[in-house]
């Protein structure tokens, strides 16, 4: 999620601060060959439906974190949505049809996943630094995790489950005022145990675990990277480097989804785009908004592809509303392409 400048959503809550180029003519579904084309390859997104108008309460709409759900249903978080309107919308993206899931009173939800643990959603709470649970049918709010994580509160962004269930979580603290104290946290399935894994970031944003589950890729939103920590047998951070630097132009990078190929599908804040990179960091095409809708929509945050299929969902932004555009991805759909 966010952004520069960076918003003060006091409608929402008092604490709440939050703060997209390619080129060529290759669109998706024509042969030739990929690798050749990288780097100069378009992928045109096709707009599915309009989800959200901007909210007269608090001047936005941002939507965020979609994830497939086990009956094929897609949930999307509305970031600025107030008190009483829908904070999380179930989809039937068959029918371009969508439904109130889940809203509250006090959060500012940015992500949404679903736990290979328990089968729960999870929904981190940027303003309040919360993570809150739900059951599968969007009833029995829970806040699962709350406080201070070594002496300090969370801005939780993304977040990540390994294969066991624990949680990973991008934490931007330090956005609102510019400083690098931005966190990767880690916090335990039952969350009673959280720690530091790594610090001293630029507003992490996006957070995935590679193909593998060796490592997380994290981007920093206002220094348009992503860098790489390699995970030990323990889940500690082994190693880290920047691995990829995005060219962006005004964009900024957002949130991370990563397909079965272990390609990286970088959202971008600042124009409805993707950047889509090879696990070594080779820029293989961008996805695009088609020009003549572009106008009005300022992001593309996030994408959720099909689990065991290549068709994608990004959520798309902007003062023309929210929007839900798709096109046909890289490879297929996995855990770490469904939400984050």
């Amino acid at each position: 999620m966010r952004r520069l400048p960076i918003r003060a959503l006091a409608p929402l809550a008092a604490t709440a601060v939050l703060g997209l180029t390619g080129c060529g003519t290759q669109t998706a579904g024509e042969p030739g060959d990929a690798a050749a084309a990288a780097g100069d390859r378009t992928i045109r997104a096709q707009q599915v439906m309009r989800l959200t108008e901007v909210h007269e309460q608090t001047g936005a709409t941002l939507l965020e974190g979609p994830a497939f759900d086990k009956d094929g249903k897609l949930l999307v978080v509305d970031v600025t949505a107030p008190a009483g309107e829908p904070k999380v919308l179930r989809v039937d993206v068959r029918k371009a049809t969508s439904q109130r899931f889940y809203t509250d009173n006090r959060g500012t939800f940015t992500s949404a996943q679903f736990s290979p643990y328990d089968g729960r959603m999870y929904l981190t709470d940027f303003s309040h630094g919360d993570i809150v649970s739900l059951a599968p049918d969007g009833g029995d709010p829970r806040t699962f995790f709350s406080g201070e994580v070594d002496g300090a509160p969370m801005n939780p962004d993304d977040l990540a489950f390994d294969r066991e269930g624990n949680l990973y979580v991008s934490d931007s603290r330090g956005m609102s005022e510019g400083e690098a104290k931005g966190r990767v946290v880690r916090i335990d399935r039952t969350g009673k145990k959280a720690a530091v894994l790594a610090d001293g970031l630029e507003a992490p944003n996006g957070i995935s675990f590679d193909a593998e589950y060796r490592g997380l890729w994290v981007s920093e939103l206002t220094q348009n990277r992503i860098s790489y920590l390699l995970l030990d047998a323990d889940g500690a951070v082994a190693s880290r480097h920047t691995a990829v630097r995005v060219d962006g132009g005004i964009a900024q990078t957002d949130s991370i989804a990563v397909d079965a190929d272990g390609n990286l599908y970088q959202g971008l804040h600042g124009r409805p785009a993707m950047a889509v990179f090879s696990r070594n960091g080779e820029r293989l095409a961008t996805v695009e908004v088609p020009a003549r809708a572009a106008e009005g929509l300022e992001s593309a945050t996030n994408v959720a592809i099909t689990p065991g299929g290549t068709r994608a969902y990004m959520t798309v932004s902007g003062s023309d509303g929210g929007y839900l555009y798709s096109f046909t991805a890289l490879a297929k759909g996995v855990r770490q392409s469904n939400g984050g």
